[in-house]
C-alpha cells in the first residue's frame, strides 16, 4: 500500500517538526534567561556598590522596558517578519548579556538591564507569534500547552542554576552561560527556521492595526488573565518567602514551594491531560484556573506549616496550567498572520505590568491588613468574574 503522502509532503511536515522542536528550544532558553538571573540580580547589584533603592530599580527596570520592548517589537514582527526579528532579539540578548561582567557600578548596570528589557521584549512575541502561525486551530491548544512546559522546565531549572552557580563561583559566569547557550540556538534558527509570514504578504502591515487590537474583546481576555497570573506570581516572589519564614523554615523551602508548582503544571502540560485545552473553551478554563489560583492565595494567608504550603502550591500548579495555554491560545485566535506579532506584544505587555504591580501590591496589602495575598486574590477574582460575565455576553 503506497504511503498517502508523497515525499515532498512528508518532507514539509519533516521540516515543520524540526522548526517546531527548535521553536521550543528558543523558548526555553529565552525565560531561562529572566529566571536564572531571579536568584543573583540583588545582590550582585549591591556587590556593585547599588544602594537598596537603586538594586530595587534595577530589578524592576527589566519589566517595565521590556512592556516597551513587546510593544515596539510586536509592530516590527509583523512589518519585518519573524524570523527577521527572532533572530534580531536573540543576538542582541547575547551582546547585552556579555555586558553584564563589563558593569563597575550601580548605574551601569541598570543601563544594561534597561537595554536587556528591550531586546527581550522583542523575542518572546516573535517565538509565539511564530508558533501561532504554524499550528492549526484544533490543535493550538495542545501546542500552547507545550509553550507553557518550556517556561515551567526553565522556571524550575533557572533559578538554581543560577543561585548553585553564584554560589559556587563568580556571577559573571551566569551572563557567560546564558550568552553561550544562545549562539547554538541562534545558527539553529538561521539555518533551520523558515519564515512564516512572507514578505509580498506583509504589504498590509501598519501601525493602525494595533487600535482595532486594542478594542478587540478576545485579545482583551487574554491580556487580562496575563495581568492576573503574573500579578499572582510577583505576589508570590515578594510574599512566599515572608510566608516561609513565619513557619520557621529557610529560603530553600522557599524554592521547594515555588518547583512544586512549576512540576504539577509541567506533568498537566506534558501528559494526555493537554487534550482539554483543545477540547474546552479557553476562557472558561481560564476562569476556573483563576479561581483556583485566587482560592489559593486566599488560603496561604492563614496556613501555618509547611505541609499546608506543599499542599497548596500543588492546587496552584493545576490553576496555572489551566491558564496559561488557554490565554495564549485566545491571542492566537483573536488575531491573524497580519498583526499577530502586535497582538502578542500587547498580551506581553500586560504580562510584564502584571509582574511589577503583583510584588508592589502585596507589599502595600501587608502594610495595610497584614495579609500580603489578600491584594493578588482580590484582583484575580475580580478579573475572574469580567471574563466571565464578558463571555456570557459575547455568546448570547
Amino acid at each position: 500500500m503506497k504511503n498517502k503522502y508523497n515525499r515532498g509532503t512528508v518532507k514539509d511536515r519533516k521540516e515543520l517538526l524540526c522548526m517546531t522542536r527548535i521553536l521550543y528550544l528558543i523558548i526555553i532558553i529565552s525565560f531561562l534567561d529572566t529566571f536564572i538571573q531571579l536568584p543573583i540580580i540583588t545582590p550582585y547589584a549591591l556587590s556593585l556598590g547599588a544602594s537598596h533603592v537603586l538594586a530595587a530599580g534595577i530589578v524592576a527596570i527589566y519589566s517595565l522596558t521590556n512592556m516597551l520592548g513587546n510593544i515596539i517589537g510586536g509592530h516590527w514582527i509583523d512589518r519585518f517578519g519573524r524570523k527577521r526579528m527572532l533572530l534580531t532579539g536573540m543576538s542582541l540578548v547575547t551582546f547585552i548579556l556579555l555586558l553584564y561582567p563589563l558593569a563597575q557600578s550601580g548605574e551601569q548596570l541598570f543601563i544594561v538591564r534597561l537595554l536587556h528589557g528591550l531586546a527581550g521584549g522583542v523575542l518572546i512575541p516573535a517565538a509565539f507569534a511564530y508558533v501561532g502561525d504554524q499550528t492549526s486551530k484544533k490543535n493550538r491548544g495542545r501546542a500552547m500547552a507545550l509553550t507553557g512546559a518550556c517556561i515551567g522546565v526553565a522556571a524550575i531549572v533557572g533559578p538554581a542554576i543560577g543561585g548553585i552557580m553564584a554560589s559556587k563561583s563568580q556571577v559573571e559566569y551566569v551572563f557567560y552561560l546564558v550568552a553561550f547557550l544562545f549562539i547554538p540556538i541562534i545558527l539553529l534558527g538561521l539555518f533551520f527556521i523558515k519564515e512564516s509570514f512572507k514578505a509580498s504578504d506583509r504589504s498590509g502591515v501598519s501601525v493602525a492595526h494595533f487600535l482595532p487590537l486594542l478594542k478587540n474583546k478576545l485579545l482583551l481576555q487574554a491580556s487580562l488573565a496575563a495581568f492576573a497570573l503574573m500579578v499572582s506570581n510577583g505576589t508570590l516572589s515578594f510574599a512566599l518567602p515572608l510566608k516561609v519564614a513565619d513557619m520557621g523554615a529557610t529560603s530553600s523551602t522557599t524554592g521547594l514551594l515555588l518547583s512544586t508548582f512549576g512540576i504539577v503544571a509541567l506533568i498537566v502540560f506534558l501528559t494526555p491531560m493537554n487534550k482539554m485545552y483543545d477540547l474546552f473553551s479557553p476562557v472558561k478554563l481560564v476562569v476556573i484556573g483563576l479561581s483556583i489560583i485566587a482560592s489559593v492565595h486566599i488560603l496561604l494567608n492563614f496556613t501555618v506549616s509547611t505541609t499546608g504550603g506543599f499542599a497548596l502550591m500543588t492546587i496552584y500548579g493545576v490553576g496555572f496550567a489551566l491558564v496559561f495555554p488557554s490565554m495564549n491560545r485566545i491571542v492566537s485566535e483573536a488575531s491573524s498572520k497580519v498583526d499577530r506579532g502586535k497582538a502578542y506584544g500587547i498580551f506581553y505587555a500586560f504580562f510584564s505590568l502584571g509582574a511589577v504591580i503583583g510584588s508592589f501590591m502585596s507589599g502595600l496589602a501587608v502594610e495595610i491588613t497584614g495579609l500580603p495575598f489578600s491584594s493578588s486574590a482580590t484582583i484575580m477574582l475580580l478579573i475572574g468574574f469580567y471574563l466571565l460575565y464578558s463571555s456570557r455576553k459575547r455568546n448570547a
